[in-house]
């Protein structure tokens, strides 16, 4: 059998690809496991200074698999149940934690967990007209996995409200419009186009990994006060300076 998910590493960058295109590689929990098994691999590999995730065929993720929601909705209390959706969440938010910064590269489309999972990364590039959708009310479900938090993260109340409780869809060009996501393309370029914005980040892995440290700790959720901020960035900035000097 194929791998549910391979790991690829070159030149500073690393791909991480679902690879279940019959079900629009939805999220099982085979599939949980190795995603949380290749982030472990990045982040001990100090030469990764960018990630891209992304989905082979023709759509980025379609969610968490029918089969474990059927599963769970059996025995939602059950201790095996539990764990399985345990780890579902604990997917995408590894892939949050990552230590270089991160992109989703989207074709088709991210729905519920799978949107999830987009929003988990530190930018977004998608195909023009991939969707993006919530999708956890049309099919009576309460949005799980910190679902809300991440989509307000990104793209404030209104957008957020209006995709979670009523089941609006964007595509990548409205994405882009309302912040969701940094850059809309055709989807033959959505590759290329995230690779070229990798390579700023996988040239120097080191400073990658400090700056987004930074980064997520300042913008939160919850955002730092200035202050507060002014401090955290104060040692990794003067790190910088003499490495940059050491250098010359």
């Amino acid at each position: 059998m194929s791998p549910p998910l391979t790991l690829e590493v070159q030149d500073g960058l690393a791909v991480l690809t679902m690879r279940a295109p019959e079900r629009r590689n939805a999220l099982t929990v085979e599939m949980a496991q190795a995603m949380i098994a290749a982030c472990e691999q990045v982040d001990a590999d100090p030469s990764v200074g960018a990630v891209i995730v992304t989905g082979e065929g023709d759509y980025f993720c379609a969610g968490g698999d029918r089969s474990v929601l059927a599963h769970a909705g059996q025995d939602p209390a059950g201790p095996e149940t539990f764990r399985d959706m345990g780890l579902i969440y604990s997917a995408f938010a590894r892939v949050g934690k990552l230590e270089p910064p991160t992109i989703a590269a989207i074709r088709g489309g991210a729905l519920g967990a799978g949107l999830n999972l987009a929003l988990a990364t530190d930018l977004r590039v998608l195909a023009e007209d991939a969707a993006l959708l919530s999708g956890f009310l049309p099919i009576g479900l309460h949005p799980g996995g910190g679902h809300s938090l991440l989509l307000s993260r990104a793209a404030g109340r209104e957008t957020a409200n209006a995709m979670q409780l009523f089941g609006q869809r964007l595509t990548g060009t409205q994405a882009v419009q309302l912040g969701l996501a940094w850059a809309a393309v055709p989807a033959a370029a959505v590759d290329a186009t995230a690779r070229d914005l990798a390579a700023t980040p996988a040239a120097d892995p080191e400073l990658a990994r400090r700056t987004a440290r930074s980064m997520r700790t300042i913008a939160g959720p919850p955002a730092l006060p200035w202050d507060a901020a002014l401090d955290l960035v104060r040692a990794a900035q003067m790190w910088s300076l003499r490495r940059k000097e050491l250098a010359a």
